[in-house]
């Protein structure tokens, strides 16, 4: 499976797995709303974060193929790499996302359980992209 195809796919998988992400960590926290509530306001904003969430994986995956990348190993830690390079983005999350204004997330960046949750997502994200880009 070409790199961006195996990126859009792992991103799917990840977003299917949010709801247990996070009944499991506690949090309300989700990278779809994150993205989709970032690009609208309107009630279509998870068919839109979920657009933009695999856009990324696809864009990810790509690199991922391209820089000689294989295995689930190697898209773990490829995953938590990017996710320790994007975490300082959530300072920004915390000051302008809606969902952090109006008060139905709490604190993001501080948090350990939403951090815990993104390393979790960010793992199952790297497995399947490591194992998909690897057939």
């Amino acid at each position: 499976m070409s790199g961006a195809k195996a990126g859009a796919t792992a991103a799917l998988g990840w977003a299917l797995a949010e709801p247990l992400l996070r009944r499991a960590f506690g949090t309300p926290y989700s990278d779809v709303r994150l993205l989709g509530r970032m690009a609208t306001s309107r009630r279509a904003w998870p068919v839109v974060g979920l657009a933009v969430h695999m856009t990324n994986g696809a864009i990810f995956g790509a690199a991922f193929s391209r820089l000689g990348l294989r295995g689930a190993k190697q898209g773990i830690l490829a995953a938590q790499a990017e996710n320790l390079v994007l975490w300082p983005g959530m300072l920004v999350v915390d000051r302008i996302h809606p969902d952090r204004r109006d008060g139905t997330w709490p604190p993001l960046t501080l948090n350990g359980r939403v951090v815990l949750q993104e390393v979790a997502g960010h793992a199952l994200f790297g497995a399947l992209l490591g194992r998909l880009a690897s057939d």
